[in-house]
């Protein structure tokens, strides 16, 4: 089980994201007050379960100081049972994390951090509209080394529009450099709404050709693999014993409890989604109610999504689940139509994943299955 608390604010907006946040911070003090209150309401989403982790999640959670983000965690830890030592994730930019505010964070309970470097180069920094440089990249994950941090992750971009193959084998390696524990790569997409979007909607950028884009996922895939990581699922590569706990309990479709406007929960037969603003949030929340949509799952959505989550990751779908939950007709009929992907696919008696050549397409693929 995992709790996700979302932190909507943001020093600037990257050109290519299309989550929640502000740029404004009038209204945080506000908003961490209805973030404790909404932890209070919702205090029995989890039926007592015991929470495995904690992620603070945006937006930049760097964005608050290391004594908001222990108010919070003591609040999680007044309502729920938390395992004796649970993995505590915060999301950050290189601009944010100080020495002194590392150390802070450190203290104040943080024993994982993820921080959203996207590129060492430059260039593609100021083309993305980043806060940081390279330069702050790389202290930044030193000095969370040198106060003992020893789970960092950090993200990475590539696909970006007139990005070279020796220009991502160049980020690549300064990332194995740095010797961190888990590497998030996301291949750049161009969403609605976004900055990048009206770029490649004018002609002010070409997005890089769907081969160049296969050709450094493969590169991706084969470097950290050659450098003992683990390639967990589709965007994700972790060391031995530091895969993310929390986001492999989304793929592996746990309860979790989403926290914070635009924050998603799930229990098994329901997905909910908080309103995506930060005004209407505060004002629900003070009113003692928590402004969701929510989605009752039919057999159908538990089934596609269950296939969509299950080949993103090296765990699959497992025929025996299939069979238990959906029914030997729904087995039957998933088996024939395995048949057409058995050169994409490793398949034993007992599940079936992606191969190599399959999870290029893991989407297209996990689609093709759904009914």
């Amino acid at each position: 089980m995992g709790i996700y608390i979302h932190i909507p604010f943001c020093k600037q907006k990257c050109h290519y994201c299309d989550f929640h946040f502000s740029t404004s911070l009038k209204n945080k003090q506000d908003l961490i007050t209805c973030l404790l209150k909404e932890i209070e309401i919702q205090k029995n989403y989890l039926n007592e379960e015991i929470v495995e982790t904690i992620y603070f999640g945006g937006g930049t959670p760097s964005f608050l100081d290391a004594e908001e983000i222990r108010r919070i965690l003591d609040k999680v830890y007044a309502e729920f049972s938390i395992i004796s030592n649970p993995e505590i994730t915060l999301e950050g930019n290189p601009d944010d994390f100080t020495f002194q505010k590392l150390e802070d964070l450190k203290q104040a309970g943080i024993n994982r951090l993820s921080i959203g470097i996207q590129s060492f180069n430059d260039v593609d920094l100021i083309w993305m509209n980043r806060a940081h440089n390279s330069s702050q990249a790389t202290k930044c994950v030193q000095d969370a080394q040198s106060l003992g941090f020893d789970n960092i992750t950090i993200d990475l971009i590539y696909g970006l529009p007139e990005m070279t193959i020796e220009a991502w084998k160049i980020n690549l390696q300064k990332a194995l450099d740095l010797d961190v524990q888990h590497i998030s790569a996301y291949n750049l997409t161009v969403e609605t709404g976004t900055a990048l979007h009206h770029l490649v909607k004018t002609g002010k950028s070409k997005p890089l050709s769907d081969e160049a884009g296969a050709e450094q996922f493969e590169l991706l895939i084969n470097t950290l693999e050659n450098n003992n990581f683990k390639h967990y699922e589709i965007s994700s590569f972790g060391k031995e014993g530091y895969f993310s706990k929390h986001n492999s309990s989304y793929w592996k479709r746990k309860f979790y409890l989403g926290i914070g406007p635009s924050a998603h929960s799930f229990n098994g037969n329901t997905r909910q989604w908080n309103v995506a603003s930060n005004a209407k949030y505060i004002k629900a929340i003070n009113e003692g109610e928590v402004p969701f949509e929510l989605e009752k799952l039919s057999k159908n959505d538990r089934y596609n999504e269950y296939m969509l989550l299950g080949l993103r990751t090296i765990w699959g779908c497992e025929f025996e689940y299939i069979k238990s939950e959906f029914g030997e007709a729904w087995l039957l009929s998933l088996k024939k139509q395995l048949v057409n992907y058995s050169d994409q696919m490793k398949i034993d008696e007992e599940s079936f994943s992606l191969n190599q050549k399959g999870k290029a397409f893991a989407d297209r693929i996990a689609s093709e299955l759904f009914v």
